[in-house]
């Protein structure tokens, strides 16, 4: 005979989850792809098209998306003899989602690169070592194991 007992998840509504939310602005693959561009360098509407191959009209729908979400803002530039254009930089909110980045890139790398390696990778500009995202609690303790994390309802959980 088995036990089943419920999750005490299912006490607590998601209905002002903020994971949902973030998805909401990250959840489609080719925002994180631009994330990943603009993290590079490449800020030019024209770079990043034929750089990551992405049609034209996504490509300005996740441009004009992340700049209305305040993740990326965007800044006048004109080459001499054409017509005024935009570069597209990212802005507080933008960086803090690098840590997301690295995140999805070392999980890519452990499942999906192929046998030569990562085509990317991250380091620290002053000693050149590797770059990883690691979980930390708030008295800095780095977590060894995701097990040792315990997801409770906060402060703006509501119950159902």
């Amino acid at each position: 005979m088995s036990s089943t007992t419920t999750p005490e998840a299912l006490n607590w509504s998601i209905d002002n989850c903020t994971i949902g939310r973030a998805m909401e602005v990250l959840g489609e693959k080719w925002t994180l792809v631009v994330l990943r561009e603009v993290f590079a360098g490449v800020r030019r509407f024209d770079d990043m098209r034929v750089r990551t191959g992405i049609p034209r009209q996504v490509l300005t729908n996740r441009l004009a998306m992340l700049v209305g979400n305040d993740v990326l803002h965007r800044v006048p530039y004109q080459v001499p003899g054409a017509r005024a254009r935009h570069e597209y930089r990212l802005t507080a909110k933008g960086f803090d989602l690098y840590p997301v980045l690295v995140a999805v890139a070392a999980w890519g790398d452990r499942y999906l690169a192929g046998p030569e390696g990562p085509p990317l990778v991250f380091t620290h500009r002053d000693c050149g070592a590797r770059v990883g995202a690691t979980l930390t609690c708030g008295h800095d303790h780095e977590l060894a194991d995701v097990r040792e994390v315990l997801p409770e309802p906060g402060p703006g959980a509501r119950r159902r």
